[in-house]
């Protein structure tokens, strides 16, 4: 799956793009804005697909001035449909959140990181997630591991894309830290928080 445009692995034309577009938002939105949001297509082509939308009742206009100002018609039967694909993101986020809570030896905190958190990686992008361990449970135990392996399954499943899965424990977490290692600010900066807990220790005051 395209992680800057989940659309696309259902809606490859820029049509994908324009509906996630409005279904981000309800703020009526000129042609242009959503060219410029979408990151693609001409103008002309935007404003020719949001004419088909408004004819298939897809889109709401209203005219301000010179402009017309469009919004998703979310009562349309179709909208529900594309609301749930401009977040297939947050969808994948919210199924490893599930898998992580039926694991028997619970994670102490996770999250998602990388490129999958910024929102910017492709099809070939890995999932990045960073679980911490128990600190009194090895790597290696049993059922540890076997519920590890079987998220990175899942993930492949759910989404298309390799999961990287690096974990551990807080010990070893603050020597990270204090070592100031690579991936401490790569978290600091993109982390996704899927438990209560944030996976590294909270900055010292001041």
């Amino acid at each position: 799956m395209d992680l800057s445009d989940p659309t696309a692995a259902v809606v490859p034309s820029l049509d994908g793009r324009v509906l996630a577009v409005l279904a981000g938002t309800t703020k009526p939105l000129t042609g242009r804005e959503i060219q410029r949001l979408a990151g693609r297509g001409s103008q002309h082509g935007v404003q020719r697909l949001l004419h088909r939308m408004d004819e298939h009742g897809l889109v709401d206009v209203v005219t301000a001035g010179s402009a017309n100002l469009y919004t998703l018609n979310r009562e349309h039967v179709a909208a529900e449909a594309v609301v749930v694909l401009a977040a297939l993101r947050t969808r994948l986020f919210q199924r490893i959140r599930e898998n992580l809570e039926s694991w028997p030896i619970r994670s102490a905190a996770a999250a998602v990181f990388g490129s999958a958190a910024r929102g910017d990686g492709t099809a070939e992008s890995d999932v990045d997630v960073f679980v911490v361990r128990p600190d009194d449970i090895d790597a290696e135990d049993e059922s540890w591991s076997d519920s590890v392996d079987g998220l990175a399954q899942a993930i492949m499943r759910w989404s298309g894309n390799r999961a990287s899965i690096i974990q551990a424990t807080r010990g070893e977490i603050q020597q990270m830290v204090e070592r100031e290692a690579p991936i401490v600010a790569e978290l600091r900066r993109d982390a996704v928080s899927l438990t209560k807990d944030p996976v590294l220790p909270a900055r010292p005051a001041g």
